[in-house]
């Protein structure tokens, strides 16, 4: 993983790189992952990626999937979905993953979390499973509104030992689901999630942050200024020496003071 872009500032360990649009972030987001998955397979002959879903991904599939990558040595992970929803469900995470990447390029795998199953605690043992037997080389994850990693929402568990685990989701994470166009109102979005945990997202050996649009914005500036504190779960990737934080002018707007 020899790719390292010069920074626009360092936070703490966290680089950040700011960019002028979404296109932009996606394009240089997707060349160091690219770079990522070339050297890992290169390395040992396959690759593993947990992967995050969300609009503000958007910009970096786009730019990814038309890659000329050795696609068939890469297994894919995802970290999160609503328990009760099948994968056919227009909210579902398992299906936005399909449609977005892996119904798109040849995978060597691809593993979804699978929310409408009757024992979820059966669910958590086997994904668990997957990322034991299959640990992360790249971690690709958003930052919630409501600064969440994942579905892992204030506060978060830093130091749990489980991999995935079931969580109730707050009201601001919710809101920001019927925001974004997934459900119609807050009552339809389901109460629960199954997540991979906040140290199963960073034991991955490269963490990016994809985390573009102006509705960000005073999340990214309290990731970047609050104290490292489970009340905000983002401000975590301040002490990730492996770690990558992309923005665009609109998400990084309230914090271009830290950014000069």
């Amino acid at each position: 993983m020899a790719y390292s872009p010069e920074p626009t500032a360092t936070i703490d360990q966290l680089r950040v790189y700011r960019c002028e649009s979404p296109a932009e972030l996606g394009a240089l987001a997707a060349d160091m992952l690219t770079d990522a998955i070339q050297s890992v397979v290169a390395e040992r002959g396959s690759c593993n990626l947990i992967m995050a879903t969300g609009n503000s991904q958007l910009p970096l599939y786009t730019v990814l999937r038309e890659r000329d990558l050795p696609w068939g040595a890469v297994r894919v992970l995802h970290m999160d979905e609503y328990l009760g929803l099948d994968e056919h469900h227009s909210a579902s995470f398992q299906g936005y993953m399909r449609r977005e990447l892996a119904d798109r390029v040849p995978l060597k795998a691809f593993y979804g979390i699978r929310g409408d199953v009757a024992d979820p605690a059966a669910e958590i043992a086997r994904y668990s499973e997957l990322l034991r037997t299959y640990p992360a080389d790249v971690c690709v994850l958003g930052i919630g509104e409501n600064g969440h990693l994942a579905f892992n929402d204030p506060p978060a568990d830093f130091t749990t030992d489980a991999l995935v685990h079931i969580v109730t989701l707050d009201q601001v994470c919710r809101q920001q689901q019927v925001g974004e166009g997934h459900f119609a109102s807050l009552d339809a979005v389901p109460k629960q999630a199954l997540t991979l945990t906040v140290p199963a997202l960073l034991s991955a050996r490269m963490v990016l942050a994809i985390v573009p649009e102006a509705r960000k914005a005073e999340i990214v500036r309290r990731t970047l200024t609050e104290p490292i504190s489970p009340a905000c779960p983002a401000t975590i990737l301040r002490r990730q020496a492996h770690a990558h934080l992309f923005l665009d002018a609109a998400s990084a707007s309230r914090s271009d003071d830290l950014l000069n």
